[in-house]
Formats: C-alpha cells, structure tokens, sequence
C-alpha cells in the first residue's frame, strides 16, 4: 500500500474536489478523472472560472500530477462496491463509487473528508 505514513512513496487521491492538500508531505498526488471533471464543473459556474482553470493547467502540467483514468479493471472494483453497498442499504454517489474503485486497482489511500467512504471499510483513507 502507497500511502504518506508508510516508508515507501508517498503518493494520494483527491476525494475533495476544491483543493489539493500541499501542505501534506507526498511525492505524487493522483487524481481520478471523475474528480477532474468535478473540479471542472466547479469552475464552469464559478465567479474566478479564468483563473481557476489557469491554475489548473499549471498544476495538471507537473509531472507529480498524475490523472487516473477508468479502465474495465476500475469498473470491475466498481461492480463489487455499488452490489456490496446496495445489499447493505448503504449507498453511496455514483462518483464517489468510481473514486472508490479506483483506489484497490492503483493500490492507493484515499484522502477525503467525506464520511459516506466509511460505509467502504475496505477502503483504505486517511481523513484531509
């Protein structure tokens, strides 16, 4: 497991779609292309959209940024999640399903503030 308590690389998942914790010491951090797209959104009806999008380029042009797509493997993951919650009456949104998905298949710790990742135990996180 990659994570930024273990020895090995440091490496994250955004699950908070407005920032990127740059105080956090990590070699990498790594973005799901649905929080990209959320991201985005955000700054399609925002009132600094120009800026904001600029200082998004420049982030997503370093080389420790790194954009995870979705892939058959992620969409498996993200079949075994969605029927586990769904048996559980637990579910949680779609795009938070495929954030989740991605973290087993790219061996990542998610670093979210958002409290429905729990109802994923399996999923390893560390609060933002």
């Amino acid at each position: 497991m990659r994570s930024s308590r273990s020895g090995a690389k440091s490496t994250r998942i955004s699950g908070n779609e407005s920032r990127v914790d740059t105080n956090r010491p990590c070699d990498e951090v790594w973005i799901p292309l649905v929080v990209l797209g959320q991201i985005k959104a955000g700054y399609q009806g925002g009132t600094q959209r120009h800026r904001n999008e600029s200082l998004l380029r420049r982030n997503l042009a370093k080389s420790t940024i790194v954009v995870l797509p979705l892939g058959r493997e992620t969409a498996e993951h993200y079949a075994r999640i969605f029927v586990q919650l769904k048996r559980a009456g637990t579910p949680v949104p779609d795009n938070d399903l495929w954030i989740a998905a991605l973290a087993p298949e790219y061996d990542l710790t998610l670093i979210t503030r958002d409290r429905h990742f729990d109802r994923i135990p399996q999923l390893p996180r560390e609060p933002a």
